[in-house]
């Protein structure tokens, strides 16, 4: 187990690079509505996140432009950005933000992770509602599982889930308790700051409402191996 001095130091090279991911509308109060998380990789331009986090079905009566909050020399700043690449195969999306370089984190080697490990990510959970300043958990990789294994009956099995099963793959399970702001948040190395995944998604016994009074203190992680081919070109449609 890592000392708490080791990721005390490693948390202030992280937070930078870590970014909430949402939408921005003019005429909405607030302007500003944050679904989730990323973090910058690359050459600072570049943000990784989960896909599902992006708008969706978007109204053109009501326009919304994808955002980020990030801190620009020490200060909130929104950021405008823009899709790059959807990976819909392992839920994950790359954005390319308009603005100065932020710091980016490195990629680690998701081969080493094993089952015991010790492991913190930060994020921003349940969007807003804890400040506009990232927090980190951390806890172990409890188990390195296949993800077909999530799907729990005929309901969940939509097609991104049927296609799942016929080529499944392994993510890892922590025991740290997230929340669904976490989506996109990066997991790492609490010595090296190295990162191993994306949080993915939560499991909440309830509703979202209900998540942070009972969490389920389950959560998944698609490994970064998938993150190094979405930055290399090989995304999925």
């Amino acid at each position: 187990m890592p000392a708490r001095g080791e990721l005390a130091d490693t948390i202030i090279r992280v937070k930078p690079a870590v970014v909430a991911v949402g939408t921005q509308q003019a005429t909405r109060a607030p302007q500003h509505v944050f679904q989730g998380t990323g973090f910058v990789v690359g050459d600072g331009r570049q943000v990784v996140t989960n896909a599902h986090v992006l708008p969706r079905n978007p109204d053109p009566a009501q326009p919304e432009r994808l955002v980020v909050l990030a801190q620009v020399d020490g200060r909130p700043r929104v950021l405008p950005a823009r899709v790059e690449r959807i990976d819909i195969a392992h839920d994950l999306a790359l954005l390319t933000l308009d603005g100065p370089p932020l710091p980016s984190l490195p990629l680690g080697d998701a081969s080493r992770v094993r089952e015991g490990m010790e492991v913190a990510f930060t994020g921003f959970p349940l969007g807003m509602a804890l400040g506009l300043v990232p927090v980190t958990h951390r806890g172990i990789v409890s188990a390195i599982t296949p993800v077909a294994s999530r799907a729990g009956g005929a309901r969940d099995l939509s097609p991104q889930a049927i296609e799942r099963l016929r080529q499944p793959f392994f993510v890892f399970q922590l025991d740290a308790t997230a929340y669904p702001g976490n989506s996109g948040s990066p997991l790492f190395d609490p010595r090296t700051g190295e990162v191993l995944g994306v949080l993915n998604s939560v499991l909440v016994k309830k509703s979202k409402e209900a998540a942070l009074s009972d969490p389920s203190g389950i959560s998944y992680v698609i490994p970064v191996n998938f993150v190094r081919d979405l930055l290399a070109g090989a995304a999925r449609p």
